[in-house]
């Protein structure tokens, strides 16, 4: 299946994809940054699936999710009749519960159900055992008990089973993960779990505050945002999946299922901007523990539950998505260098006193704690917020980003009245603000560099006004921004930078990035072209798939999604620059004056 044929079933605490034709394909238990019992995704069926569909060809395949939520329904339709399947992952069981609900719409239909669990990132074969009506799934730490309302079958250490339907006779399977160790678990109640599962994305999208043309995009990607939170930590991952390929049959291929300090802004705007403020209060509280401590040990990265440890490893016995290898679990860029974040943690925070969230007093000393090290570090070369795997480099908006830190510190201070040297600050703010635009703007070729001294464009520049740096409308961003409109776009779509031009550690060649394109449709907006920044928006929005979800990047040749799926960048992005674009509701305040803004150049 192509990676935008899954869907996405969650339970804030893992996730699983589904594809069109009735097969889970990949699922980390009970965690989201666990390891996998489906792992076909990144192999085949040998590496863990669960798949309930027709016997007979299915000649077409319709699907939606139920009203506002993440209860997916996939009408499957073949020569001899039709089957309706409801999956869900059911929210706020005591354990984790996939369930899923197999309804005869016209027939007779011969259905089979395969299950082939593999722990242990699809190498591990469980143990499988009946127990009385129910099969018991063991694989070390981990127990997975299956129900269902047919007679099930067991198969070595798989299940496999096929039984006939009449028009409205219906099934019902479930998947229970609990401790080797602990007791069975009840065997759930599946039209309770559906009744409480649908009651609860209706109340918490009646929470919305989103207005405008856009409010189903933006709903569904909010939707998305809340799928990828952990209950538990309040943490937001980036993407539920590992080593999706940003080049199908390529080497970029990355584990995304942790906590990135680089989203924290970008998604607290998203989630108060939407009217969700408890959300954005517990991604406030997650970052704020992750991030105390020495702030020279501050990391890109963490896990869910605050973790540093997300080493990288290469697992050599899954073939890849596409034979895209090598798949890679853990990510060796929490070792890296980006001095971006520390803009990124400042104006969250800053975003949060301006909501009525402000962190406790405490976390004030955590702040002048990066921006007294910021102070020492913010000329030093880093890895940028494209994590290159080639070296160091000034990285102009790596330099930016530093400024927007010592600039929110500075609001912080002046708005809020939190003790701190203003007027040192207000210095260093000014020192960093002239450096940037001494060089990382080259008067000769008119525009903003990726880096300082060097000719490339990057994308990351259109961040330039979006975070309040210069105006949209200051001759040096237009003039960026018409650059990158001749020079980094393809098919209508905006890349990061030409991997061919630039030396990233990696292969030549990658999709369009996502949120850079809802970034320029953003700065088109912010600067009055109207027409061609909701063009731009609409174009993207149609990428999107039949339920609504996009991958990290779009292969404009293939014309398919490609990287991690559904990354939360891509919908962050959407999410902002459609309220941006939505008059109606308000964004998330983070830009304004702080007394060291700059007036456009003469």
């Amino acid at each position: 299946m192509r990676i935008e044929d899954y869907a996405l079933l969650g339970d804030g605490r893992s996730a699983a994809l589904v594809d069109r034709h009735g097969s889970v394909d990949w699922l980390c238990w009970p965690t989201f940054d666990g390891d996998t019992c489906f792992a076909a995704l990144l192999g085949d069926a040998r590496h863990g699936c669960w798949r309930i569909t027709p016997r007979d060809a299915v000649i077409q395949a319709v699907r939606r999710y139920r009203d506002d939520g993440l209860i997916l329904e996939t009408t499957l339709v073949t020569g001899s009749g039709t089957v309706t399947l409801t999956d869900w992952m059911v929210w706020g069981a005591e354990q984790p519960v996939l369930a899923r609900r197999v309804r005869c719409a016209g027939g007779p239909v011969s259905v089979e159900c395969e299950l082939i669990m593999r722990f242990d990132y699809g190498r591990a074969v469980p143990w499988t055992k009946r127990v009385g009506k129910r099969v018991q799934l063991i694989a070390g730490p981990h127990t997975v008990w299956l129900d269902s309302s047919a007679e099930l079958t067991c198969d070595g250490n798989d299940v496999r089973l096929t039984f006939d339907m009449q028009p409205d006779e219906q099934q019902e399977f479930s998947l229970t993960c609990c401790d080797s160790s602990g007791p069975p678990p009840a065997v759930p109640d599946l039209d309770t779990e559906l009744r409480s599962t649908a009651a609860f994305w209706t109340d918490w999208s009646s929470r919305s505050a989103v207005t405008g043309p856009y409010v189903d995009a933006i709903q569904r990607s909010l939707i998305t945002l809340k799928a990828l939170s952990s209950l538990k930590t309040g943490g937001v991952i980036a993407a539920p999946t590992s080593s999706l390929p940003e080049r199908l049959g390529g080497k970029r291929n990355w584990d995304y299922r942790f906590c990135w300090l680089r989203d924290a802004s970008f998604t607290l705007k998203a989630l108060l901007a939407g009217g969700y403020h408890e959300e954005a209060a517990r991604w406030r509280d997650w970052l704020i523990c992750a991030i105390g401590g020495d702030p020279a040990q501050l990391q890109i990265m963490y896990a869910l539950n605050g973790s540093r440890r997300v080493n990288e490893w290469e697992c050599s016995w899954l073939p890849g998505y596409e034979q895209s290898t090598p798949v890679r679990f853990g990510n060796a860029a929490v070792g890296q260098v980006q001095l971006d974040i520390y803009g990124e943690v400042l104006n969250a925070l800053y975003i949060c006193r301006c909501a009525g969230l402000a962190p406790d007093a405490d976390a004030w000393l955590l702040e002048k704690g990066l921006v007294e090290h910021l102070e020492h570090v913010w000329r030093e070369p880093d890895d940028g917020i494209w994590e290159v795997r080639s070296g160091r480099k000034p990285f102009t908006l790596s330099k930016v980003m530093a400024w927007v830190a010592v600039d929110r510190a500075l609001r912080s201070a002046r708005d809020f009245g939190m003790p701190a040297p203003t007027d040192k600050w207000q210095r260093l703010a000014d020192l960093v603000r002239e450096d940037v635009l001494e060089h990382g703007f080259d008067r000769n070729l008119n525009t903003f560099t990726q880096a300082y001294g060097g000719d490339q464009l990057d994308a990351s520049l259109l961040l330039i006004p979006l975070t309040g740096f210069l105006p949209a409308n200051d001759p040096r961003v237009s003039a960026t921004v018409h650059a990158i409109e001749c020079g980094l776009m393809e098919d209508g779509l905006v890349l990061r930078y030409r991997t061919d031009a630039v030396s990233d550690g990696m292969e030549h060649g990658e999709g369009a990035f996502l949120a850079c394109g809802f970034w320029l449709a953003h700065v088109q907006h912010l600067q009055g072209r109207e027409k061609e920044a909701r063009a731009l928006f609409e174009r993207l929005l149609e990428l999107r798939n039949d339920v609504g979800l996009l991958s990290e990047e779009y292969d404009f040749k293939q014309k398919r999604q490609c990287g991690n799926f559904p990354q939360a960048f891509s919908h962050v992005a959407l999410v902002n620059a459609g309220i941006a674009m939505s008059p109606a509701t308000t964004p998330a305040a983070d830009t304004g004056s702080s007394g060291s803004t700059p007036e456009p150049s003469k």
